[in-house]
């Protein structure tokens, strides 16, 4: 995805609630966290849900039920026109737009956008004619896996890869908003992994952002995380969205993480740590005055910081021996 091992994309979803301008300001607040995308959602309603489809019930519990579940995606479309509005923005910001699309016309329409990653949402795993589509663009695939089971995975990534799809990254994923802690099952990710042979990553809809980072420390290379500009804005997703400090600081988090298991395994003196070895370390040293000649005992010598003199590993050695000179208090016995 990038040079980086990471790919994060701040998931602004529906969150802008319709607005282009609230949009916008997601994307600001996207490319000032430094994610490497920020990710929304291409739909028209009459195609994705029928009219008398009811609502999940976290949308009930934030939307109300008062409207059916088409009722309120119809008011969080955004229009082919402020989607240009929103690549172009996404451009000045340095920032990679994404958009995860809902029907057949809307990956045509982002395709010819020249969008180049394409996302396919949990809820479009077993729909077969929307994978055959996205399969043939040629284009890098980030399959999304909530509520599916591995030979569903099977399928999806069958599908795909026989219509001609090749870099595929699939997300482990939950799609309760926001996801119970204990129903993450993130080792699920590592299933997913081994049994496809494929990179995994993680779409988080938990509150707070530890999954996130847990997931770059089990070996993620993609991690999507929700966000909002704030929690008490009304809407499906917002309660299940980072704000913009907290999106800000999983960024960070992540990339110190990935420096932190970026080594060769190999256990050995770091180049920062060595200018302390000799500091912490211990060498045997006089317990108090000895006179040349005299037996070197536990009873003159002990061990004592700095480890610039003889290691106590030879402590064996030098008990027994002559001292060869006088020696003070505290000063490096010497061979």
């Amino acid at each position: 995805m990038n040079s980086r091992s990471v790919f994060i994309i701040a998931e602004a979803g529906v969150n802008h609630n319709g607005s282009l301008d609230l949009a916008k300001k997601l994307v600001d607040v996207a490319a000032d966290a430094g994610a490497d995308a920020v990710k929304f959602q291409t739909f028209k309603a009459e195609m994705v849900v029928s009219k008398f489809a009811a609502k999940a019930d976290y949308q009930k519990s934030k939307t109300g039920d008062h409207e059916s579940q088409f009722e309120m995606i119809k008011k969080l479309e955004l229009s082919e026109e402020a989607h240009l509005e929103l690549v172009n923005y996404c451009e000045k910001k340095k920032i990679m737009f994404l958009s995860t699309p809902f029907d057949i016309p809307s990956v045509d329409f982002l395709e010819g956008l020249g969008m180049k990653i394409f996302k396919i949402p949990s809820g479009e795993i077993t729909n077969l004619p929307y994978l055959r589509k996205i399969g043939r663009l040629g284009h890098k695939i980030i399959l999304s896996t909530g509520m599916s089971i591995l030979g569903e995975i099977e399928t999806a990534l069958n599908i795909l890869r026989a219509e001609g799809a090749k870099d595929i990254t699939v997300l482990h994923c939950n799609t309760e908003y926001p996801t119970p802690m204990e129903d993450v099952n993130l080792k699920a990710m590592l299933t997913i992994g081994k049994a496809f042979n494929i990179p995994v990553g993680y779409s988080d809809h938990t509150k707070g952002i530890e999954v996130s980072l847990a997931t770059v420390a089990l070996g993620g290379v993609i991690v999507e995380k929700h966000f909002t500009l704030d929690r008490k804005m009304k809407g499906p997703d917002h309660e299940a969205s980072v704000e913009p400090d907290e999106l800000k600081e999983m960024v960070r988090m992540i990339r110190n993480i990935e420096k932190a298991i970026a080594g060769d395994g190999i256990k050995k003196l770091s180049a920062s740590e060595s200018k302390n070895k000799d500091v912490a370390r211990r060498s045997i040293v006089a317990l108090q005055e000895i006179k040349a000649g005299e037996v070197l005992s536990v009873k003159n010598i002990t061990v004592k910081r700095p480890g610039t003199g003889i290691s106590p590993m030879e402590w064996d050695r030098v008990i027994g021996r002559n001292a060869t000179k006088n020696y003070e208090p505290d000063e490096l016995i010497t061979w």
